[in-house]
């Protein structure tokens, strides 16, 4: 869209820095009225932002086609997405070649808010996935797990997304979404839109907008924090689970949160 209204998109281009009217990247320097950080998981590549969004991994898998026999027993005509209420999310939907896709939390904080490639594996994760999906769907246990990968999300320290701009400064940002942020990515882009164009609208008057979440403790702090965290969450979903009451575990963790 940007493109055919005579933009050109620098792909490739590291950027390193942002302050009022500028980006500093390795090439050089752009300069802009508003400058918009949207970088989410990657936002610690910035100097002095690495306390503000930190990367979660969420990993995904997915099976083998499935037979139609199968999908009947299943559901899931329409292809919807699902997700239930336990602490540690899960995720998953029929693909449009009738494989399985699923997902959830589980894999730990990384020292530093670290991003890798090998991240985007887990040797006990991945294979806990398909143990979960069994559960829910049990005649998907025999299937066959032929991708498994991952990545980091854009995690604040309340949990809370938000969109924003700054207008002493000219920077603007928008991110947070824990994994919601293909519907949300969007939302957030017309926001910005309105915010940079002085438009007051429906959009610009909603809670999320000009929140700022705190910024994440200093390391080794962080990863303390955040590893204890999910070990709380997933004694709570056991909890859960056994009693079917709510987890006071969980309710504490909200808490230092700030939810």
């Amino acid at each position: 869209m940007v493109e055919k209204r005579g933009a050109t998109i620098y792909e490739h281009t590291r950027a390193t820095r942002i302050a009022p009217g500028a980006v500093t990247t390795e090439s050089g320097v752009v300069r802009a009225r508003y400058i918009v950080r949207a970088t989410e998981g990657y936002t610690k590549s910035l100097q002095g932002q690495k306390r503000k969004i930190v990367p979660i991994y969420s990993l995904m898998m997915a099976t083998e086609p499935l037979s139609n026999e199968t999908w009947e027993q299943i559901g899931l005509a329409n292809r919807e997405t699902f997700g239930d209420f336990r602490n540690l999310i899960i995720y998953g939907q029929r693909t449009a070649d009738n494989r399985f896709a699923f997902g959830g939390r589980g894999a730990p904080y990384h020292f530093g808010s670290s991003i890798r490639d090998e991240y985007d594996q887990h040797e006990s994760v991945h294979p806990s996935l398909l143990g979960v999906l069994a559960e829910l769907f049990p005649v998907v246990a025999g299937a066959t797990v032929t991708h498994t990968w991952g990545g980091p999300l854009g995690v604040a320290r309340d949990w809370m997304a938000s969109a924003g701009l700054d207008r002493q400064t000219g920077i603007a940002w928008a991110g947070g979404y824990v994994g919601d942020g293909v519907g949300t990515t969007n939302l957030s882009g017309r926001t910005l839109a309105d915010l940079i164009t002085s438009q007051d609208t429906n959009l610009t008057r909603l809670p999320w907008v000009n929140h700022k979440s705190p910024n994440w403790e200093v390391e080794p702090l962080r990863w303390i924090g955040a590893n204890a965290g999910l070990q709380i969450m997933t004694r709570a979903d056991h909890a859960e689970d056994k009693t079917g009451k709510p987890s006071k575990l969980a309710g504490v963790v909200s808490k230092l949160l700030g939810q």
